[in-house]
């Protein structure tokens, strides 16, 4: 298949493109843009689609691709859109500031329920907490690493059982 052959067939895609698109992102300028990133990825990697299968499913395939690739990294950068008419968008990290009165006091409670768990239990979940692989504190504790895994497990639902019977 000829690059005009190829793109004259992807044109001929656009108005199912753009009714695909409106359904992920039910916005039709965000629609009109993920087909835009879409054909551009497609004429981009012509040499990687097989003659011998669809170009329909191909296509949508890369925009179901860029969709999720996209919204991926929006949640990841939370970047939020202010709707004033200069079109500014704001970058929300969470700063230490903004953490509630209300999340430190039940970390406290939490924290309390979990230092009165036994040490067996204790010790374990505290290392899993702080990063530690099962590995590790496997090794850390001179114990079988199916061991360390039952102990947090047994850890997380006896503080989910006290958790839900104290009353904060």
């Amino acid at each position: 298949m000829t690059a005009i052959e190829f793109n004259h067939q992807l044109l001929t895609l656009e108005d199912k493109l753009i009714r695909f698109a409106y359904t992920l992102t039910y916005n039709r300028e965000v629609a009109k843009d993920l087909v835009q990133d879409t054909m551009l990825k497609a004429i981009t990697y012509r040499a990687q689609f097989r003659i011998d299968t669809n170009l329909k499913a191909w296509a949508y395939t890369i925009m179901k691709n860029t969709f999720i690739n996209n919204y991926r990294k929006n949640n990841r950068h939370k970047t939020v859109f202010d709707n004033t008419p200069n079109l500014f968008y704001l970058s929300y990290t969470k700063e230490a500031g903004d953490v509630s009165a209300e999340s430190v006091c039940s970390a406290k409670e939490i924290q309390k329920v979990i230092d009165n768990l036994d040490d067996d239990l204790k010790i374990p979940f505290k290392l899993h907490i702080e990063g530690f692989k099962y590995k590790e504190i496997a090794e850390k504790l001179d114990l079988k690493i199916g061991t360390v895994k039952s102990r947090i497990f047994f850890s997380r639902k006896k503080l989910m059982d006290l958790l839900e019977s104290t009353p904060f």
